[in-house]
């Protein structure tokens, strides 16, 4: 059964880190592109971050370039989201998905698996 469980949210001052996983199971998650995304509250969900297979080819938001970085550990079959230097319109719910092919796009509809999300809340 393919399934991807998000962690490593939390509550963090601005200017603060944190470090999102995203396990995948079910799959092989280095033969797709995997994607973060965020959703705040009435926004529309929006791309954060993909990284292609292989784990060469890497794309991001304007607005987290230089402060996120993804990551993938094939061993363990997760893809992480380094997050630093955090401000409060970072505050959302992350999800990490599946991409239905091998390239970074930053279309939701272009994703054919979803995590549960995870709350990230960037706060003084």
């Amino acid at each position: 059964q393919l399934q991807l469980v998000e962690a490593g949210g939390g509550l963090v001052q601005p200017g603060g880190s944190l470090r999102l996983s995203c396990a995948a199971s079910g799959f092989t998650s280095d033969y797709y592109a995997i994607g973060w995304f965020r959703q705040a509250p009435g926004k529309e969900r929006e791309g954060v971050s993909c990284i292609r297979p292989g784990g060469g080819e890497t794309d991001y938001a304007d607005s987290v370039k230089g402060r996120f970085t993804i990551s993938r550990d094939i061993t363990k079959n997760t893809v992480y989201l380094q997050m630093n230097s955090l401000k409060p319109e970072d505050t959302a719910v992350y999800y990490c998905a599946k991409a239905s092919f091998r390239l970074c796009v930053f279309r939701p509809s272009d994703y054919d698996a979803w995590g549960q999300g995870t709350q990230v809340t960037v706060s003084s």
